[in-house]
């Protein structure tokens, strides 16, 4: 038989008090534990297990003992129960986090199918008769007369001339293009071959004698002040050839991005990108070939090769310039001798 302690077999006051104490604690943790099943909306089973062991241990009117006949310490119990209460917290806080978890996901594979469907329906979206409107200038630009036919860059540069200087006469016709008339375009690049247009020839020539040569293009003083450092630029870091890639040709001082690939394009034989200069760009606008109204001709290139098959990028701008500088105007478009009238958005007349 085990034997009690002396400790409490001589002071069973002591022992009522740890009885009384030990029911209180038991009695505040079922108070805890109800509080906190009211607040959940439903008991947990470890829980209902325990008050049913508490409730018939107080009907016996004794505490739980140990093998050895000791009364439990009542500390003990309570770390017990508040360890099994600190558990089903636990559960449940998981649980929650694992539904949010699943939210979550469920929202973001929502996000990615909306995003996956609007470019799709971007990539989809092209406007409404552009071919035929395309079918109609190429026909409208079949006798090949405008200016930019005999004037253009594309027709400026010599020929006959070495691989290298070739290129470097095809830069600098698009350089002097900018805000200038083909007619005086062409002309201005006639006088530079005959002085020699070429990188070293260039290098050699002062920016005075530069500008005299290129004037009257518009902003002819910024104009010689860029060609001269441009030919600075290609013969030390570039052998005197012009760069391959956009990437390069755009850090030229005085060449920007229409320059560029128009350069790819005559220079290089590489269609790297829609050449748009205010033809094209105004153009675009009128035929509404881009979604939305664009405020400059390089966001006009980034909407056409948005929607734009690739392999009309080449004679976009060849055509366009040639249409827009024979029928559709910048002031008074002779919309009655356009093709298109019928199915122009911005048609003056039908």
């Amino acid at each position: 038989m085990a034997t009690v302690s002396p400790y409490f077999a001589h002071r069973p006051g002591v022992r009522m008090m740890t009885r009384r104490l030990s029911q209180i604690v038991r009695e505040q943790a079922a108070k805890g534990r109800g509080s906190e099943r009211s607040k959940q909306g439903e008991p947990d089973s470890g829980d209902q297990e325990s008050e049913k062991k508490t409730g018939s241990a107080r009907k016996k009117g004794s505490l739980s003992s140990t093998d050895s006949g000791f009364p439990r310490n009542p500390t003990d119990s309570s770390h017990s129960r508040e360890g099994e209460g600190q558990k089903s917290k636990t559960r449940r806080a998981r649980q929650r986090r694992k539904n949010v978890q699943v939210k979550y996901d469920s929202a973001t594979e929502s996000s990615n199918s909306r995003m996956e469907e609007s470019d799709s329906k971007k990539s989809q979206w092209e406007p409404s008769n552009w071919r035929a409107q395309l079918a109609n200038i190429r026909e409208m630009r079949k006798s090949k007369d405008a200016p930019v036919d005999q004037m253009g860059a594309a027709e400026c540069f010599d020929r006959t001339a070495p691989p290298k200087v070739m290129h470097y006469q095809v830069l600098i016709s698009l350089m002097l293009s900018s805000q200038t008339k083909d007619q005086v375009t062409a002309a201005a690049v006639m006088r530079l071959r005959e002085h020699g247009l070429t990188v070293e020839n260039i290098q050699e020539t002062d920016e005075k004698t530069l500008g005299e040569l290129i004037y009257p293009v518009g902003f002819w003083k910024s104009k010689a002040k860029y060609i001269k450092r441009t030919t600075e630029i290609l013969k030390y870091e570039y052998n005197g050839d012009i760069p391959d890639n956009i990437t390069e040709l755009v850090k030229l001082p005085g060449v920007g991005p229409k320059m560029a690939h128009l350069a790819m394009a005559i220079a290089w034989n590489n269609v790297s990108g829609i050449g748009v200069d205010t033809h094209v760009h105004r153009i675009s606008n009128r035929l509404k070939w881009v979604r939305k109204e664009t405020k400059s001709p390089e966001e006009t290139r980034v909407a056409l090769e948005e929607w734009l098959p690739r392999d009309f990028w080449r004679e976009i701008n060849w055509l366009f310039v040639g249409f827009g500088q024979q029928i559709c105007l910048p002031v008074n478009p002779n919309c009655a001798r356009c093709l298109n009238r019928a199915i122009c958005p911005a048609a003056l007349c039908t």
